[in-house]
């Protein structure tokens, strides 16, 4: 019975991999402002719920003033996942 030719097989060249992209890091600016923000959003709802929701911080705005101290605390949360 004759043998069948075994397929030639080309040598080893590895995966194409895209371009590393360089993660540069982050401007000096950047973690400072991040803290301050979660600071500030805490601050604005604790000073909020301490003076019994009638006065501080801004008395025209109500109870919208819990949604203004919890955008602050988000934006500084989620500056948090792009910090490096």
């Amino acid at each position: 019975m004759p043998e069948s030719k075994g397929r030639s097989k080309p040598a080893y060249t590895p995966p194409r991999t895209a371009q590393s992209r360089v993660t540069k890091p982050n401007p000096r600016w950047f973690v400072p402002l991040m803290l301050a923000l979660m600071l500030i959003g805490l601050v604005w709802v604790v000073t909020y719920y301490i003076s019994g929701a009638k006065e501080y911080p801004l008395p025209e705005i109500g109870r919208w003033n819990l949604g203004a101290g919890f955008a602050f605390m988000m934006a500084g949360f989620l500056m948090t996942t792009r910090w490096r």
